[in-house]
């Protein structure tokens, strides 16, 4: 309990930040649908996001370090809400999409210095159940944010003032507790080359997951109103997505402990192709039907991102492990930038069911890449445990390097 009040303020400002910075990705995408922007603009807006994301991940250690945590933190909320109040201000997409960037670049930053503030507070014996917390914090306050689209206007500057201020006072908690900051870490160098030396199945991985949740969180919304559900549904339908990602942790962890990585990514995608086909099967069969499609969807393909990096991870050294997951997490932006608006062009091209379809190519070369990879070498004697990755800044690597080392079997 003395752990979790000591951390109050930091996991305070998460779901602050993820009920407001998170809810405009969903609430720009039926915003522009109901301002006529073109499928393909609403998913540039989703691409911009994460470019500023990057951006923002590659940013925040070295302002953190020039000006401090708390002044840094600052600095990205006031990014981001400007970000969000300016939307109403100027209603154009490509506007909008500079707009999208400072959002992006808020969402990293802050989850830089929220994560290295953990990192040097945390012990070997607290570290499992903090990060526990923190987990459970950061999926609660995505749930919060996929649920706000419900009552938010579309297109309306009561909505996104609303968001603002929620993102606004984020600053609070962190900037105001008593806590004393911590001294600035190094910042991990970025050698994407380093995960395909580790794992080249494991970075094909991340790139796959970058396309399917990025695709689904970004454009999701416009499929959704294209097979039929209200602007008001499209939070239940995003949610289900979260909560089947969630509720698949568990069981697709224990398969990743106990059978070879190679074959749960494997048996990840043909699930996620499934998934896929079922969601264009049932996408006219009913507002309930689309729901649990969506939660299909995201239990198969939300976990694939923790298993890639814990197969990634079972060739690695304890010296690696902080670069790798930022190699990991890279490859990840990669995908991610690329996702929205590809899936936007064949969303106008073929129809809403082409998302889907793209997302189930990705699939298949990764089953395909995965059968060739578990011919090219054995799998390791010794692994790290499997745990549930965050994507959310390049420090994570640092809260969960040791606890890895110290959980291998």
């Amino acid at each position: 309990m003395r752990l979790l009040i000591s951390f109050a303020a930091l996991f305070f400002s998460v779901v602050l930040l993820q009920l407001g910075s998170g809810g405009v990705g969903p609430l720009d995408a039926i915003s522009g649908a109901a301002l006529n922007f073109t499928t393909a603009q609403i998913g540039i807006l989703g691409s911009a996001h994460f470019v500023g994301f990057f951006i923002g991940c590659w940013w925040a250690p070295r302002l953190m370090g020039e000006v401090g945590h708390s002044r840094a933190f600052a600095a990205f909320v006031a990014a981001g809400t400007i970000g969000i109040l300016a939307h109403m201000l100027v209603i154009d997409a490509y506007a909008w999409a500079v707009m999208r960037m400072a959002s992006g670049v808020c969402i990293a930053g802050c989850y830089t210095i929220i994560e290295a503030w953990l990192q040097a507070k945390v012990t070997n014996e607290t570290r499992g159940r903090a990060m526990g917390t923190y987990r459970v914090v950061d999926i609660c306050g995505s749930l919060g944010a996929q649920m706000m689209i419900a009552v938010l206007e579309p297109a309306s500057y009561v909505s996104y003032n609303l968001l603002a201020l929620l993102c606004c006072a984020a600053l609070f908690p962190l900037t105001l507790t008593k806590a004393e900051p911590p001294e600035t870490p190094a910042t991990p160098r970025l050698r994407p080359r380093l995960a395909w030396e580790r794992s080249p199945l494991a970075a094909a991985g991340v790139i796959v997951s970058g396309v399917s949740g990025a695709a689904f969180r970004m454009v999701g919304p416009v499929y959704g109103l294209e097979v039929g559900l209200r602007a008001d549904q499209i939070a239940l339908f995003l949610a289900a997505f979260v909560v089947g990602g969630a509720l698949a942790q568990y069981p697709v962890g224990w398969l990743a402990d106990k059978f070879d990585r190679r074959s749960v990514l494997i048996g990840l995608s043909v699930a996620g192709i499934v998934a896929c086909v079922v969601t264009i099967m049932f996408a006219g069969a009913g507002t309930v039907a689309v729901f649990v499609t969506a939660g299909i969807f995201g239990f198969a393909t939300l976990p694939i991102y923790s298993v890639s990096t814990a197969h990634a991870h079972d060739f690695a050294s304890s010296s690696e492990r902080v670069e790798l997951s930022a190699a990991l997490m890279f490859l990840y932006a990669v995908g991610a930038i690329a996702s929205p608006f590809l899936a936007s062009v064949v969303i106008d091209g073929f129809g809403p069911a082409a998302m889907f379809w793209m997302i189930a190519l990705a699939h298949v070369f990764l089953i395909v890449f995965g059968i060739a990879r578990m011919q090219a070498r054995p799998s390791p004697d010794e692994r790290t445990a499997y745990t549930y990755e965050p994507r959310t800044s390049f420090w994570v690597g640092r809260l969960l390097g040791r606890g890895r080392d110290k959980e291998r079997k």
